[in-house]
């Protein structure tokens, strides 16, 4: 076959195109399919082959850009265009030298410009043109794969406007495939850029904005978690810009990845970016009020907010990459006022913050996403209290001047709006007594009066003991 490929593909480049040529384009696809078969092709043939795919441009950038794709001069151009993407796709998989051949011969720029023309011609959301846009464009991910001069290339030639256009186009194979090119060539220094122009901000904004809208493109979630999440610049651009709908879509992904294992956790997401979170929790936590007013509240705004808490509480969960925040005093001061509003609101009239006792539903943390704001809110700014103070001095003392430690006792009754709540409520008060004499007088105070802390305590299932003049958190002894 090696023998007569490089004649058949001479014709191709020279003669009028005919269904015989898409056959011999068709055997030496497939035949690319094999490793040893690529390891033994000439460099003539692939410079043949390059021929091939430049007299195709001739054809395709003569076109009008309102053409009848079905017409069967066009159909056939549109389908040998496709083959020729195709068998350049198969030539360059693990095949070095193959990948330079077609680079250094300007494959890479002609296939730009051949996808160009092709996207203005898709309009019509032929078949054949769609065809021959996806090979293209898997064409130029596999001429990526592992060639970082190919890589550079094809980011300089094609983002950020090419790429812009092709995830713009109604069709979900597109789009997937130039994610996965885009996937590919990003790097460190590619990815702190996209932050320095509003073009490439519109292009990461968009891939965004495609995780929400295709939630089936894992290459959308790719580039996030694994080049996004790790740039602090980028992110922070992007969620200053964006809808609360296209910051939730962000804040889903980010504590999608914090709940994976430790060693992926401490790989991404900069400290920095951590601190960036914190302020926005700290600027815009009280949006969540609005949700006791019957009139439209903004539920989005109040749903960001609940997420921002959700990451927080991951993030300070003993992740020493992240216990830096519990040196943010506004963060814990912050909470715990939040709590206080919260909580009096849910006392001194009915609203979605008063405790609940319906259980018709189960709902239980962990299970899925809550699309309620509402939901879990107070438990898990009891939650944050606690790892705020956990081996915190400074911390421990700041609630008790906030006057927290019987706010968090007073909020422990059982709340089917807040699952867990007492057991989160017992997390935190063990944390705020931990080597704390002046907290845990307070709490010998509370107990020696003979309010009502105490009891609160044991209906939580623990009591306070008193030993060597410090008072230590107990569970109650169950009778036999």
């Amino acid at each position: 076959m090696m023998q007569s490929i490089n004649p058949a593909l001479t014709e191709i480049s020279r003669e009028k195109l005919t269904n015989t040529h898409l056959t011999t384009l068709q055997d030496w696809t497939k035949a690319l399919r094999d490793d040893a078969f690529r390891a033994s092709v000439h460099e003539d043939v692939i410079k043949n082959l390059y021929a091939v795919l430049s007299r195709l441009s001739v054809e395709i950038q003569s076109l009008n850009d309102v053409v009848d794709p079905q017409e069967e001069s066009l159909s056939l151009l549109l389908k040998l265009t496709t083959e020729c993407f195709r068998a350049q796709r198969n030539a360059c998989v693990q095949c070095t030298p193959i990948q330079c051949t077609l680079r250094d011969q300007g494959s890479i720029k002609l296939s730009f410009e051949i996808l160009c023309k092709l996207i203005k011609l898709s309009s019509g959301g032929s078949n054949n043109v769609y065809d021959a846009i996806r090979c293209g464009i898997q064409f130029l991910g596999n001429i990526a794969v592992g060639n970082q001069l190919c890589k550079d290339d094809i980011w300089k030639l094609g983002f950020p406007h090419i790429f812009w256009n092709l995830l713009d186009l109604p069709d979900e194979k597109v789009v997937s495939y130039t994610c996965m090119v885009l996937h590919t060539c990003l790097d460190e220094h590619k990815t702190e850029q996209l932050a320095q122009d509003a073009q490439q901000l519109k292009v990461s904004r968009k891939i965004m904005d495609l995780c929400r809208s295709l939630p089936d493109v894992d290459w959308t979630v790719l580039i996030a978690t694994q080049h996004f999440l790790k740039s602090s610049q980028l992110i922070i651009k992007m969620y200053t810009e964006m809808t609360n709908e296209e910051r939730l879509t962000l804040l889903e992904l980010m504590l999608a990845h914090l709940d994976v294992g430790e060693e992926e956790k401490d790989s991404l997401i900069p400290l920095s970016l951590a601190e960036f979170l914190a302020s926005c929790f700290t600027d815009h936590c009280k949006a969540v009020l609005s949700l006791t007013s019957e009139s439209s509240a903004d539920d989005q705004a109040a749903m960001v907010v609940s997420r921002l808490l959700d990451i927080l509480c991951e993030m300070t969960s003993d992740q020493k990459k992240f216990m830096a925040l519990q040196d943010r005093s506004d963060l814990l001061s912050s909470t715990v006022d939040l709590l206080k509003e919260v909580h009096i609101l849910g006392k001194t009239s009915k609203n979605v913050f008063t405790a609940a006792h319906d259980f018709s539903l189960t709902r239980t943390e962990g299970a899925g996403t809550n699309t309620n704001p509402y939901l879990s809110f107070k438990s898990h700014l009891i939650r944050l209290i606690g790892n705020l103070c956990h081996g915190h001095s400074l911390n421990q003392d700041k609630v008790r001047e906030l006057d927290g430690i019987a706010l968090i006792l007073d909020n422990c009754s059982i709340d089917s709006n807040n699952p867990f709540i007492s057991q989160w409520a017992v997390f935190a008060i063990r944390n705020i007594l931990e080597n704390n004499p002046e907290n845990q007088k307070l709490i010998q105070g509370l107990r020696s009066q003979g309010v009502a802390d105490d009891t609160i305590l044991r209906e939580m299932g623990f009591r306070v003991e008193e030993r060597d003049g410090s008072l230590l958190l107990r569970p109650l002894k169950k009778d036999p």
